[in-house]
This record gives structure tokens, sequence and C-alpha cells, in this order.
């Protein structure tokens, strides 16, 4: 909930390129009001509700505004925006299962004059999957090779995989656990600082052992895909559970969270039984030289890559899928990968909103 990541991308595959990018924060203000709206959900109204849908929207507009004339090109020149939405609640489990992703798309496509596809997630969830990941169906489009075994993990506040075979309904992908998010919520509450810039502070740590064990022995990291998971589950609250016994001090803390955030992707990989050659990194995570260094030295029998090594942002390959995706439902096609997200079907995902 830092902000938005924008891209204008021309869509050709494997050799889909980049044309421009933003990446905007959002105001103090609505940061702070999302926050509490998802995680002291039970105190939301639905007028705090509306006026956030509607306020992402406008917010969401006026980024697409000023990528569109930083690149000098003109709104009819643009098929589509794929918008994803910012994610306030995401409960595939429920006896009722739904994940919420505000950001009026109406404002969107009326502000901007194109076309715009969001809500992408809750298809799959009413064809009985979890709605995530849906990242993996542009992996393989991109990093698809018949002579070599990949993952591609994305290092977001949660860590998500895709495990691409030469067969895409046999790809497989699915949320190995947290990623960043429980080393920004450690740093915030101790250091008030946003995140742990280039994994500086953890550096100075040294990782719990029975603390790491502990963590790593939740029932979550042991679950069969498909599985997905946010910060409804691992947040503080999650944390704060396996420290009430313990003495250690906040540093160390930061550094086990490191070493939970790799011994969970090691796990993943080593649960999947596949015979992996190279793995490719991307999101935010790869700026932590510390959380890097300690990847390397675990999985040091794998080539490491990060996807700006094949052409594509690391930071915006997120934005990308979207735009993919936003492609996919126009074109009739399917979005998600059942082996993937555990729906019944593929589906053609999202909602088209008209100009």
């Amino acid at each position: 909930m830092d902000g938005i990541d924008a891209v204008l991308i021309d869509l050709k595959g494997k050799h889909s390129k980049i044309l421009g990018k933003l990446d905007k924060k959002y105001p103090e203000k609505l940061q702070h009001q999302l926050l509490k709206a998802s995680q002291n959900w039970e105190n939301t109204n639905i007028d705090q509700l509306g006026r956030l849908d509607h306020w992402v929207g406008e917010i969401f507009r006026d980024a697409v505004l000023e990528l569109i004339k930083e690149c000098n090109v003109n709104a009819h020149n643009i098929v589509a925006i794929g918008s994803h939405g910012q994610t306030i609640r995401h409960q595939p489990h429920g006896t009722k299962p739904f994940s919420m992703q505000i950001g009026d798309p109406n404002v969107i496509a009326a502000g901007t004059r194109i076309t715009t596809v969001s809500d992408f997630r809750r298809k799959d969830i009413a064809a009985g999957g979890e709605g995530a990941p849906l990242t993996p169906i542009f992996h393989h489009i991109l990093f698809y090779e018949d002579k070599i075994n990949r993952v591609v993990i994305n290092l977001g506040g949660i860590t998500n995989l895709t495990i691409i075979n030469k067969d895409i309904s046999n790809t497989s992908g699915f949320d190995s656990g947290p990623g960043n998010t429980l080393m920004d919520k450690w740093i915030q509450e101790n250091l008030n600082q946003p995140f742990d810039s280039a994994g500086q502070w953890a550096s100075q740590g040294i990782a719990s052992k029975e603390l790491l064990k502990d963590l790593l022995a939740d029932p979550y990291f042991e679950l069969s895909p498909p599985k997905s998971t946010g910060f409804e589950y691992f947040n503080i609250k999650w944390l704060r559970q396996y420290l009430s016994k313990k003495e250690i001090s906040p540093v160390d803390i930061q550094r086990t969270l490191v070493c939970l955030t790799v011994e969970s992707i090691y796990k993943a990989i080593i649960q999947s039984k596949t015979d992996i050659q190279e793995i490719i990194f991307c999101g935010g995570g790869i700026k932590n030289d510390t959380l890097m260094n300690e990847i390397r030295a675990r999985l040091k029998g794998f080539k490491i890559s990060i996807t700006d090594d094949y052409g594509m942002d690391a930071d915006y390959l997120e934005a990308a899928a979207f735009a993919f995706l936003a492609k996919q439902t126009l074109s009739k096609k399917a979005g998600n990968i059942p082996l993937v997200t555990g729906a019944n079907q593929a589906e053609i995902l999202g909602g088209i909103y008209l100009v």
C-alpha cells in the first residue's frame, strides 16, 4: 500500500517492451486510511469504503494521465488500461470467499477516455479458485524455454513462485509465504522506517535458529498448492505469538525474518519436486542486499537471475502482467491457470469498462 506502479507497454509476447513507467506514492492521508481500512476491517463502514474506492480511482486516473503525458502518447493510441486495484481484503477460504480490490474503474475510464479492464480476481474465485496468483500466465509467456526448467519468483509483500512447465496447463504457481511484509512491519515498529533499505539493519543481526524453526513450523508452509496468502495472515500479530517467550533483540528478529523468506522459498522449490536449473527474481525484495545474499547462499546449486537480465524491469513486471491480463480479457482469452489457482476451469477474467 505504498503507491502505484504503472507502465506503458507494447505487448508482443516474449518480446513485450515497456515504453514508459511511473512510480507514484499515495498521498500520506490516503495511505493511512487504506492501511486502517484493511487492518481494522471490522470497524470500516460502507461510507469509508465508498470514499476510498473513488479516491484510489482518482489517483490511478491521474497516474495514467501523467504517464501518457510523460511518454508523449495520445490516449486514442492506447488500447486499454489494466487496473489491478488496491487490495483491501483477500479471503479466498471463507464460507463466502471473496477478494476485494478498490479503485473505481469508472473513474479511471471516464477520466482518461481509455477502455479500462479491472476486477481480475473474483471470476477465478467464482470458479472455485483462490483468485491468486494471477501473474504465472505472463511469466510463462516471457520466460518459457523448451530446454531449461525455470522458476520465476516475485519478492513482493508476499512471495509467489511460478514453476514454468513446457505445457502451460502444467505450469504451477503459488504463494510460498511472506516476502517483504514482515520485515517492513518490524522495522516500521522498531526504527520508524518504512522499509529496511538494502537490508542494512538486518545485516547487523544474527538469525535465531530457534525462532526460525518455530516460524517455519506454521502449517501454511506445509500446505500443498494451490495456495495463496496475504497480510491478513502474515502480520505482526502472527509474528508476536512466536516472540512472547523469547528474549531476542529486534535486529536479530529482523535477520531471522530475512531467513524466513529465504527458507520458505527453498522449501517450496524442494516440495515442487521439479528439476529446476534457473531461478529468476523480480519485485522490490531484489533491492534488499541482505536478502539476496542469503538467497544466493541457500540456493547456490541454481543459476540466479533477475528479470532485468531478460529485458523486463523487475520493479514493473507485476504492472506489465496486468496489462497482459487486460489484453487476454479483451481478446476473450482465459487469464487464470487452474492448476495455479485451484479454479475448476480456465476463465476470462475481469470486467470491461468501455468509453
